[in-house]
């Protein structure tokens, strides 16, 4: 997307569909929280729920939710997009449903989300396949993927594009990635943005082998984990204060391997997510795959993998405040999302200073990331 387009019919066409898209109603498996009892063993059940899970996944305070992104795109063209002819039929600018094993999402001639706004919260993207190009108006920029994670506080408001340049011209360019919104306290929603790269090699992996010797590999993103500590987390993220008990685990199982989930603090909050496999079986009871079960977090549980099989976790403390949260901007009040509108009018959240809202990056470049303090990382590979 040019410069040519206005700010503002930008804005109005992209807020509602983040609204459905990318930002569905807070959700909380927390209000089926019940105790649930086996009355034959008289043991207490750590399941508290399970559902089917679609595209955008339902999460729990402190969490907003998380989408799954899946794509197999084609070989890119010279712009690192699609061939035109795999944008016939599409709804351009606003393409959610797949084709050809594909969607375009806001994207016109490369896939992904131009320039927009943000407010309140924080996203953490985990990319488990594929590239991702950043840019935002702070001046910072990056490029990341294959294993790499992306944490940006939101704080008093930034707009940043998250673009799928397709890369190889020789090959497809398979996409797979989490993004998992978490929300601010009110104390916090007004901070400074902020981002920082948790690298591919800076990630910690817990192993575990069972008595079967098959193994379970835990990527900590968030949290800790035995003796494997997640990279420290933005300033000002609810994560920072382990008080909070946040994790995001990425588990990866052997067929046959077992897990024992060990147990968090009580009043946490806690769901896995089973997207990866055929079926599981959690304390005793089978789940088939593409579903999420809430558990207590304050007992251990017992996972059994049928197949290889990958789990993401997500746990914290609920923040326990009011969420208004419309489009990209999630404050306590409504008046405090009129004012978000209204501030981003005015500043456009310091403006947009790349040459195109759907800003990538040389095909050559190999992941980096420059920060809006001039700071500059780079990766050979």
């Amino acid at each position: 997307m040019s410069n040519e387009i206005p700010r503002r019919n930008f804005l109005s066409r992209s807020l509602f569909a983040f609204a459905t898209a990318m930002a569905a109603p807070t959700l909380s498996f927390s209000e089926s929280f019940k105790k649930a009892f086996k009355s034959e063993e008289h043991t207490m059940n750590p399941i508290l729920n399970t559902k089917p899970l679609g595209f955008q996944w339902e999460t729990s305070d402190p969490f907003l939710f998380c989408v799954h992104h899946e794509d197999a795109f084609p070989n890119g063209n010279e712009q690192m997009g699609p061939d035109e002819k795999y944008l016939n039929g599409r709804h351009m600018g606003d393409d959610f449903i797949i084709k050809d094993g594909f969607r375009m999402y806001h994207g016109k001639s490369v896939p992904g989300f131009p320039g927009h706004p943000h407010r309140g919260f924080e996203t953490i993207t985990v990319v488990r396949k594929g590239i991702v190009d950043h840019a935002d108006s702070m001046g910072a920029a990056g490029r990341y993927g294959n294993g790499d994670v992306q944490w940006m506080t939101a704080g008093k408001g930034v707009q940043h594009s998250e673009m799928f340049p397709l890369v190889h011209a020789d090959k497809e360019n398979t996409m797979e990635l989490f993004q998992i919104w978490l929300n601010l306290p009110k104390r916090n929603k007004m901070v400074e943005p902020h981002f920082k790269m948790f690298w591919r090699e800076s990630i910690p992996n817990q192993v575990h082998i069972d008595s079967s010797n098959k193994k379970t590999t835990v990527e900590v993103i968030a949290g800790k984990l035995e003796n494997a500590e997640a990279p420290t987390p933005p300033p000002n993220s609810w994560a920072a204060d382990s008080v909070n008990d946040v994790a995001v685990w990425n588990i990866k199982m052997e067929a046959g391997a077992t897990f024992i989930l060990p147990k968090a603090s009580l009043g946490t909050n806690r769901t896995i997510y089973f997207y990866e496999g055929t079926e599981i079986i959690v304390a005793g009871t089978i789940i088939k795959n593409y579903n999420a079960i809430e558990l207590k977090a304050d007992l251990e549980v017992e996972i059994k993998a049928a197949e290889e099989t990958s789990i993401l976790m997500l746990q914290g403390k609920p923040i326990g405040e009011p969420v208004m949260q419309y489009g990209p901007f999630v404050m306590n009040t409504k008046q405090e999302i009129n004012s978000a509108f209204e501030d981003y009018h005015k500043t456009q959240f310091g403006g947009w200073p790349w040459p195109k809202y759907d800003q990538v990056h040389e095909r050559e470049k190999t992941r980096f990331a420059k920060y809006a303090d001039g700071k500059l990382e780079i990766k050979s590979s």
